[in-house]
């Protein structure tokens, strides 16, 4: 996992999230995140595709389950 990625995530998350950055670790989720709630997972879709110009298809939107998926799905759709 790049770590570039990963913290470029975490800091959008916790912004989206209104949480300390350090709270988000890579096993982050909805079940550990209170304010992760369908209308906060909708706003880090529009901020994680906005902040690395991509387009998200709704199967990578439903994967994205914890802030390590997060970050895979990001790097898997970067231009290499």
């Amino acid at each position: 996992m790049n770590q570039s990625v990963l913290a470029q995530v975490q800091e959008i998350a916790a912004d989206i999230f209104n949480v300390p950055h350090d709270a988000l670790g890579p096993e982050a989720s909805p079940e550990t995140i209170s304010q992760w709630d369908s209308m906060q997972h909708l706003n880090l879709v529009l901020a994680i595709e906005q902040h690395f110009n991509l387009d998200l298809a709704p199967e990578d939107i439903e994967q994205m389950l914890t802030i390590e998926l997060v970050t895979l799905i990001v790097e898997e759709k970067l231009p290499k």
